[in-house]
């Protein structure tokens, strides 16, 4: 089958829908495991439901799945250095980054502008990612900040 949509294409022209990002992390034998996500989005209301995109290449989603919880954290414009560490491989990934344990045993980013505590509920092939959807089980957010937005592939502020 001929491509129609050239891959660089697509990421061009998608690249302009500016979109949040966050950091999914859990606990894998004690240990946190995450990575940077901007692909993720809510899907329903009752039950509360979100969704997330994830690659396939991940070496971090076969442990977080393995744990069957984890949190979306939505990043504050002020981190930036935690996004680029979570989104690269590679070991001691948390190492400057201060983070808890929920009550849910999941990962909580410290500073985050939010966090979403789900429950995983389904796993999806979608291409060269999956789909994941989860239930979310606690929220917390914070009452000021603005979003580290990704938009045309490179970082953006929003002023809220």
């Amino acid at each position: 089958m001929e491509r129609l949509i050239e891959p660089d294409a697509f990421r061009d022209v998608l690249g302009r829908f500016a979109s949040g990002i966050t950091v999914v992390a859990g606990l894998d034998d004690g240990e946190p495991v995450g990575f940077a996500c901007q692909s993720f989005a809510s899907l329903s209301l009752d039950p509360p439901l979100v969704m997330l995109a994830v690659g396939r290449s991940s070496s971090s989603w076969p442990r977080i799945e393995r744990a069957g919880r984890f949190c979306v954290n939505i990043l504050a414009a002020e981190q930036r250095e935690i996004c680029a560490r979570l989104g690269r491989s590679g070991p001691d990934k948390f190492a400057a980054v201060p983070w808890s344990v929920s009550e849910h045993g999941t990962v909580r980013i410290e500073g985050a502008l939010a966090a979403v505590e789900c429950e995983l509920r389904a796993v999806h092939e979608a291409g060269d990612h999956y789909l994941a959807t989860a239930e979310v089980v606690a929220l917390g957010a914070r009452e000021d900040g603005s979003p580290l937005l990704y938009f045309r592939s490179r970082y953006a502020v929003g002023a809220f």
